[in-house]
């Protein structure tokens, strides 16, 4: 029985499953909308929430020149960094998360994706969708 074991498995061991999503967190931060299968992207919702909140927590320090943070604050924001950084795998993409996609969410709690259906796979009809940052 399955009972309180939350999240899908498509098929894939663990390991390849979280680099799957890993990677699409990445695409995701990078382009602002990815076209994947309606399952993947309603699992993916809850890996990039995760993150763009963890960029929200710090957005305000994050614009504060260096010099000017506290030793805590700066401390805030290396953790923040780095616990992103588990899910988001280029420098680029941390960097947008921080400096642009938080500060874009800052008064928003929660949902901060969108996502489209669109028309099924041509090779075997399974269900489309995209999502996108709002």
């Amino acid at each position: 029985m399955r009972h309180r074991d939350a999240g899908r498995k498509f098929g894939r061991n663990s390991t390849h499953r979280n680099a799957m999503f890993r990677n699409m967190v990445t695409s995701l931060l990078d382009h602002g909308r990815i076209k994947t299968t309606e399952p993947k992207a309603k699992e993916l919702r809850r890996f990039v929430e995760k993150t763009i909140t963890r960029g929200i927590s710090v957005h305000e320090l994050v614009a504060k020149p260096v010099e000017t943070r506290s030793k805590d604050e700066q401390a805030l924001v290396v953790h923040a960094y780095r616990m992103a950084a588990r899910l988001v795998r280029t420098r680029g993409a941390l960097d947008k998360l921080f400096k642009e996609v938080a500060p874009r969410f800052k008064d928003r709690h929660g949902g901060y994706t969108r996502i489209v259906k669109i028309a099924p796979r041509a090779g075997d009809g399974a269900p489309m969708a995209i999502i996108e940052l709002v």
